[in-house]
């Protein structure tokens, strides 16, 4: 398939297939000429001197540095250059990829005033699988993420450096290997290729696909923790959810109720207590909550991902250009912080119920540390502390950076959104969550073989695909190779995909 880039209905699910699947693209013909159109009206403000923020004048500190035609021309370079200050390692392809599609898809709009050669190239770059070489660090998020889309933007001059076809080169020499012929860059060009949060906003739309999908399994760990444990299954029941009115709620309610639908529990063949703690009967409140979140964050994304994060931005139809801040972050950041709240709060719950199954206390019955040998062997007693050391790491990248603006440029940019420092420290942040989660998994597996009655259907295939990496633990081993496949095992989404399978799609 070829995805169509229109300027609107990019989709979080889009982002993913064009920048991770790579899906082809193609600029859709009435984008064409929208850009064309918008051209066209900045060539003859430029040519009657008329003076244009970025296109005649310095930026930051220095917009009201006016520029002769000599310097119009070698300014976008220089700009480029100057702003090309990232610093580190390269980030994943796959978010400068997404950077890409989502900075063509401001384009788009017909409202950045560039030249259809540069919206071209970088459909192009795109399609052939030539991607930037991008340090991750050097955004602020406003204006815009200026320092890697800079990184992207030097591939126009044919310099910088590229990825093709697996090998790290020069700009020039991939774009050669590639047959793409170099643009360059004229008035306006440069501005109008950086500055937008498309870097912040590509990898926040990754992050909340890959989050969805681990909320997901949060579920379905929960379900066979429930199971373990003998929980009380009337909190689940979705009528209970459906008065308080929290969509999140009864979503998760529905679906962990279907993933323990044919099991013993659920049909009150097995006993339980009257009502079980907080981290049992709270799960569908605490994980609703997530998903809420993850919804709203996803709404504020789709928005970004599909406005003009732009600046100047061109109005062809009244003749008219306006200056502003639309490439300011926090709309996006703001959300984003919260979403990584949310990935850290489950992944506490998480640990609580992995704490219940090691517990003798607590456990209804199991055996301590989930081990036949306790005191000679100490079970999944040390998986504990490995969940506890991920989750204080995931505490501490918590702390939202949008509250966090340093100010730059001589005061000119007073206050900036910190959003690249909100996407990088998501990562981190679900990366953790991935390990805590797979503990969880192994713990609940292990306690499930010590039940003799009938688990549901998708818990029951869950256990069948962790028994298929990880082992029941007979005697003590050494974990870490448990805890890392754990680890891979849920990041690759197998269990997802094989109880969706058996079960039909999660709510």
């Amino acid at each position: 398939m070829t995805y169509i880039i229109k300027g609107s209905g990019l989709t979080i699910n889009d982002v993913v297939n064009v920048a991770r699947n790579n899906e082809k693209t193609e600029l859709h013909p009435k984008a064409l000429e929208r850009i064309k159109v918008c051209r066209a009206m900045v060539e003859k403000k430029v040519k009657a001197h008329e003076i244009m923020y970025g296109v005649n004048t310095g930026i930051g500190e220095f917009s009201e540095t006016v520029l002769n035609d000599d310097q119009v021309k070698d300014f976008q370079k220089y700009l480029i250059y100057n702003h090309s200050a990232g610093i580190g390692d390269p980030m994943p392809l796959e978010y400068v990829r997404a950077a890409m599609l989502g900075r063509i898809n401001v384009h788009a709009h017909g409202n950045s005033g560039i030249r259809p050669e540069i919206t071209l190239t970088l459909v192009e770059m795109l399609n052939k699988g030539l991607t930037p070489y991008v340090c991750q660090k050097g955004s602020v998020g406003a204006s815009g993420d200026l320092a890697p889309m800079s990184q992207i933007a030097l591939l126009l001059m044919g310099e910088g450096e590229a990825y093709y076809k697996g090998e790290l080169m020069s700009g020039k020499e991939a774009m050669d290997k590639a047959g793409i012929k170099i643009p360059g860059l004229q008035a306006r060009d440069g501005l109008g290729t950086i500055n937008g949060s498309n870097v912040l906003t590509a990898m926040s739309a990754i992050f909340l696909y890959d989050a969805n999908n681990w909320l997901k399994q949060a579920e379905i760990a929960a379900a066979m923790s429930l199971e373990a444990l003998k929980a009380n299954m009337g909190p689940y029941t979705a009528k209970l959810h459906e008065v308080r009115g929290f969509k999140g709620a009864v979503r998760s309610a529905k679906s962990i109720n279907k993933l323990v639908t044919g099991g013993d529990l659920k049909e009150e063949k097995v006993a339980h207590k009257v009502q079980d703690a907080y981290s049992m009967r709270s799960t569908p409140q605490v994980i609703g909550a997530a998903h809420d979140a993850l919804a709203y964050a996803r709404s504020q994304v789709e928005i970004e991902l599909n406005g003009v994060g732009d600046n100047p931005i061109f109005f062809p139809e009244e003749n008219m250009q306006l200056s502003g801040a639309n490439f300011q972050g926090t709309p996006v950041s703001l959300p984003m912080d919260m979403a990584g709240i949310a990935i850290t709060m489950v992944s506490v719950l998480s640990e609580r119920r992995m704490n219940r199954l090691n517990n003798p206390a607590l456990s209804a019955g199991l055996p301590a540390f989930l081990t036949k040998g306790a005191g000679m062997f100490s079970g999944l007693m040390l998986s504990q502390y490995t969940a506890d050391m991920q989750i204080t790491e995931q505490r501490i990248l918590s702390a939202p950076a949008s509250i966090l603006s340093i100010p730059a440029a001589a005061d000119q940019e007073d206050f900036v959104s910190m959003g690249m420092n909100t996407a990088i420290k998501n990562f981190q942040i679900l990366d953790n969550a991935y390990g805590i989660l797979g503990i969880e998994f192994m713990a609940a597996a292990q306690a499930l073989d010590f039940r003799e009655y009938k688990f549901g259907k998708g818990v029951t295939k869950a256990k069948e695909i962790i028994r298929k990496h990880v082992s029941f633990l007979e005697i003590d081993r050494p974990l870490y190779k448990d805890h890392t496949a754990m680890k891979e095992l849920v990041k690759s989404c197998e269990i997802l995909n094989e109880v969706i399978k058996e079960v039909g799609e999660l709510e």
